[in-house]
């Protein structure tokens, strides 16, 4: 805008400089006006970033106090700047909102007090869901870092505690034998027996209320193993016995029902020592008694055919065999079946000799039947069978 100023008046130039003038300062009071907005955005986010520095060349963190630089150049300086701290505080609401989460879920499974927790770190991070309002300081996320720690350092101890407490539990239920009704109560801290510290999550699982429970609940069940103890004594004795009745073993005697009684009744000797040995007994028994199935199967066979000529001796001797009477037909065929099974007998002792003798060498120790010597039983056997053929010769003659 040019005024020729060798034909116009003063008056007139000023005229003509008064509008411009005016749209120079309508501009330099927007321009005040844009830098006053982002250096107060600036300052509000510094504000709430308190303890961490800040270093401009220019100097542009402080408020304008002068007119002398409004240029677009250093607007766009301060616009940037606003940026990067828009940037930073996103980033570290970010973390916070991370953080407080995880406070969150380690409150959860401690049974801890969350807002409490996190109110001593900041009064801001709980009650509020204002992302303005949520302190993002250095101070802050050090104070949730250090209670991440201690929460983190005390589900440690914790775990370590329960799964001591937990592991007395399991061998008192197996000990006592509890039923699944029983242990329903503490099936989800029983699981924490056999999960790492980053499995355990659910919610109260390692208060200090659950841990005590669990203590108390071994405690009762420690008070009532005393009790117990010799009804469990007494029914493994049983099994035992019963180990010992089916494969015709005899039970070893330092376990028999009078001397349990007398031993739990004295004090002398601890009930668990006492079953352990019983099991142990138990373990040996069906050890051996699986090692004697193929003999014990054969003495079985000799049995049933010692018995069918016993039915035999008397069905021979019975004058009426050959009467045309009910089921006459049907004890002729067993008679018919037992001659030729009788006639195996000698075999199946010779045959049973050889493999107890075979047992006997290759466990080094005799095989017993029902307290004697299964040799011995079968030589005697062997020895009357031919004194019988001996005599039944001499009657005849």
């Amino acid at each position: 805008f040019q005024v020729n100023e060798k034909h116009a008046s003063l008056k007139e130039q000023l005229a003509a400089v008064t509008p411009l003038l005016d749209d120079l300062r309508a501009m330099k009071e927007e321009r005040i006006k844009q830098f006053s907005n982002v250096q107060s955005q600036i300052e509000t986010i510094n504000a709430q970033i308190s303890d961490h520095n800040y270093q401009h060349d220019d100097g542009s963190s402080k408020r304008l106090n002068n007119d002398h630089d409004l240029s677009t150049r250093r607007l766009a300086d301060l616009q940037m700047q606003l940026r990067n701290l828009q940037k930073e505080k996103s980033d570290r609401l970010q973390k916070v909102f991370v953080y407080v989460d995880e406070v969150h879920c380690l409150c959860a499974v401690l049974g801890m007090d969350f807002a409490k927790t996190v109110k001593d770190v900041h009064p801001s991070l709980h009650g509020t869901n204002s992302d303005n309002s949520t302190n993002i300081s250095d101070s802050t996320l050090e104070g949730l870092t250090q209670t991440i720690l201690k929460l983190k350092a005390e589900k440690r101890t914790r775990v370590s505690k329960l799964q001591e407490i937990v592991g007395k539990l399991h061998k008192l239920w197996n000990l006592m034998e509890s039923t699944e009704q029983e242990r329903r109560h503490f099936s989800e801290v029983a699981a924490v027996l056999g999960s790492s510290e980053e499995e355990i999550t659910s919610p109260s699982v390692l208060s200090l209320e659950t841990i005590q429970e669990t203590e108390e609940e071994v405690e009762r069940l420690t008070k009532q193993k005393a009790s117990r103890m010799k009804e469990l004594v007494l029914k493994r004795r049983v099994e035992l016995e019963n180990i010992c009745r089916n494969a015709h073993m005899e039970p070893d005697t330092s376990t028999a029902p009078e001397k349990i009684v007398a031993l739990i009744d004295s004090g002398l000797v601890d009930p668990c020592e006492l079953l352990s040995n019983i099991e142990a007994q138990i373990a040996k028994a069906n050890e051996e008694s699986h090692t004697r199935k193929d003999i014990m199967e054969r003495v079985d066979k000799w049995l049933s055919a010692c018995d069918e000529e016993t039915w035999l001796e008397e069905y021979n001797q019975d004058d009426n065999r050959y009467s045309a009477g009910r089921g006459a037909h049907l004890n002729l065929k067993r008679a018919e079946k037992a001659r030729l099974l009788v006639q195996k007998i000698p075999t199946m002792i010779d045959n049973l000799i050889d493999k107890t003798f075979a047992w006997e060498d290759e466990s080094n120790t005799p095989f017993l039947y029902d307290g004697v010597r299964l040799v011995a039983i079968l030589e005697e056997q062997k020895l009357r069978r031919v004194q019988k053929e001996e005599d039944k010769k001499r009657y005849r003659v």
